[in-house]
């Protein structure tokens, strides 16, 4: 399978560097946005989740109706509802947008985030209760007859569900989490497993752990692996830089101070940053602390060949999925489809040849 690119599905121009110009749901903007990852390279784009939003569900449904071909991922907390109701909402939107869902499953690595929403379980509960929706919810995907649940955290007798998916296993299910207790859940139930940027020895000793994962866990596949960053890009090295540092000070500016991420990934992205700024060809971890590790947060700084080559060095320790969002979301996601991806492709077309011509002589 070829190397995917997501993008996000913002609903408004703000990001964690600027104020939005308007509503907190601005639905021209979301469609613009989303039509300009459609035109630039993209497979995908995330519509995120947190709890004063509004209902991603909703919003991946807005985007379907406006683009043609765009893969939505939608992030769902199991916190928010039942998983049977999970099966239909998704298998739903499935068929609205032609089999494009993939469902991203967010465990929480905030506590003040979870209780916000009633949710006042342990991190191991939480990631407990995420495996068995995830079961749950896959079950009701490919299961026809009625069928009864008792498990730790949920139970139901003779549920049947008739919204049945485009595809007949269901929409892929995307997991994320860098803790032994994320790496079981994701690697005995995950189609796609995220992970937040880290050096290539990080990232690296991450995959690993996942396939063991998934092999523990009796599969015989195991999940394809994503990485997510943030790109800095300009003409030169010196503009890259200078634009990098000019975030930075604007993510300090609007910094929350009381904002704690308890996760294991904000705790490795934040170690690595203690060990230095700069790792491998490009990545940069200033993003990272200047927000208190809080997301996929630390970037790639350079030119477009720098940043893609970079993005290769991932791609050959076995990525298969590059999440990409500035901090412009549409001006960025514009430069990086046109400058970055085509680069990417390209050199990935050109080693595909050559080893096909290898193989045959």
């Amino acid at each position: 399978m070829p190397v995917e690119f997501l993008g996000t599905g913002a609903i408004n121009d703000g990001s964690e560097i600027r104020d939005r110009s308007g509503a907190l749901m601005d639905p021209e903007y979301t469609i613009r946005l989303a039509r300009a990852h459609e035109d630039f390279g993209y497979d995908r784009v995330l519509v995120p989740y947190w709890t004063s939003a509004p209902d991603p569900t909703m919003v991946a449904g807005l985007i379907a109706a406006n683009t043609r071909s765009l893969g939505l991922v939608v992030a769902h907390r199991p916190n928010v509802c039942h998983p049977t109701y999970a099966a239909k909402m998704f298998a739903t939107l499935d068929q609205i947008s032609g089999g494009r869902a993939t469902v991203h499953f967010i465990t929480g690595g905030v506590q003040s985030e979870q209780q916000r929403e009633g949710d006042y379980l342990s991190k191991d509960q939480r990631y407990s209760r995420t495996r068995e929706y995830m079961g749950i919810v896959k079950r009701a995907w490919t299961t026809r007859e009625p069928f009864d649940h008792d498990g730790e955290h949920y139970r139901f007798t003779g549920f049947q569900n008739d919204v049945v998916p485009v595809s007949a296993r269901g929409p892929e299910v995307s997991f994320g989490g860098s803790s032994p207790a994320a790496y079981s859940a994701g690697g005995a139930e995950a189609d796609i497993y995220a992970l937040w940027a880290e050096s290539l020895e990080g990232t690296a000793a991450q995959i690993a752990a996942v396939r063991a994962a998934a092999k523990a866990a009796g599969r015989t596949d195991s999940p394809r692996i994503q990485i997510g960053f943030r790109p800095i890009i300009a003409a030169t090295e010196d503009l890259a830089w200078k634009k990098a540092h000019d975030i930075v000070e604007r993510l300090y500016a609007r910094r929350d101070p009381d904002h704690k991420a308890e996760n294991a990934g904000t705790q490795r992205l934040l170690a690595l940053a203690g060990t230095g700024e700069r790792h491998d060809r490009a990545l940069w971890t200033a993003t990272a602390v200047a927000t208190g590790g809080s997301g996929d947060t630390t970037a790639l700084v350079g030119t477009p060949d720098t940043v893609a080559a970079a993005i290769l060095d991932y791609i050959d320790l076995g990525v298969d999925i590059i999440a990409a969002r500035g901090y412009d979301w549409l001006g960025d996601a514009i430069d990086f489809g046109r400058y970055v991806i085509p680069t990417v492709r390209e050199e990935l077309a050109k080693r595909a040849v050559s080893s096909k011509e290898t193989a045959n002589v």
